[in-house]
């Protein structure tokens, strides 16, 4: 029986999304669980592999399981066996050429920034700490020229897997709230397109950083695109800050 996850969790305490020995990922907590849950060794697919200290509010796993449980029932033994950082949201049926990784069509991931003077204790985790001010304006309209299918060399690790650095961006939404709690300004970029290279969003969040704090414009990001030139963007975004948002089927 195929069964298709809908997870989160807070990946400060993990080493990724990929199975390491000695270290604790995503992936090999619910291997461990779901392997118990099935009387011997699963293998569960994520739909992408998220870095260590990206978190996920819509990350999607597939996993083929010998024994048939009821979505719920499943849902509640899982959760039942793994550490509060990590939740199975929802289970369900799915049929058996369904994968997490090869069947989805798109994802968006959110970076979240802090753009205040004092970084607030209950965002440290989730959300990068920008102290003075930046340009919304001046990064949504550099944004644009991010838009659309091109190759992504300069904005990915150099490890990143395969050769192919082409991917589409269909939508980047940049927006900004008061946050009450906080005492500050939030800012949330939206990255949307039909995959992600390693390091690519975070990479591509750090150069509009340094957009919104007038360091960079929309010309040299648009020769970055074309060059492949990885010096010309902006440093990396931190990891805490990123957060895999949703997975479209």
């Amino acid at each position: 029986m195929n069964y298709k996850l809908l997870i989160q969790y807070d990946g400060t305490d993990f080493h990724g999304w990929q199975v390491q020995a000695g270290d604790r990922t995503i992936q090999g907590e619910l291997e461990r669980v779901i392997g118990t849950l099935d009387n011997g060794p699963v293998k569960v697919f994520g739909s992408g592999r998220t870095d260590a200290g990206v978190h996920a509010e819509g990350q999607v796993a597939s996993v083929q399981m010998r024994k048939t449980f009821e979505p719920d029932q499943l849902k509640k033994a899982i959760n039942g066996n793994l550490w509060r950082d990590i939740r199975v949201m929802n289970v369900e049926r799915v049929p058996d050429d369904f994968h997490a990784r090869f069947s989805a069509i798109s994802k968006t991931y959110v970076y979240r920034i802090m753009n205040a003077p004092v970084m607030s204790p209950f965002w440290r985790r989730f959300a990068h700490h920008e102290g003075k001010p930046l340009d919304i304006a001046a990064m949504t309209l550099a944004s644009r020229s991010m838009l659309g299918e091109h190759d992504w060399t300069a904005f990915a690790s150099a490890q990143a897997d395969g050769d192919n650095r082409v991917r589409n961006i269909t939508e980047i939404a940049i927006d900004s709230y008061w946050d009450e709690r906080a005492n500050g300004m939030m800012i949330e970029m939206r990255f949307t397109a039909n995959g992600f290279l390693r390091y690519m969003v975070r990479s591509l969040a750090g150069t509009l950083i340094e957009v919104g704090q007038g360091k960079m414009d929309s010309d040299t990001i648009q020769t970055a695109i074309v060059s492949g030139d990885r010096t010309l963007v902006g440093k990396t975004a931190p990891a805490h800050g990123l957060t895999l948002a949703k997975v479209y089927y």
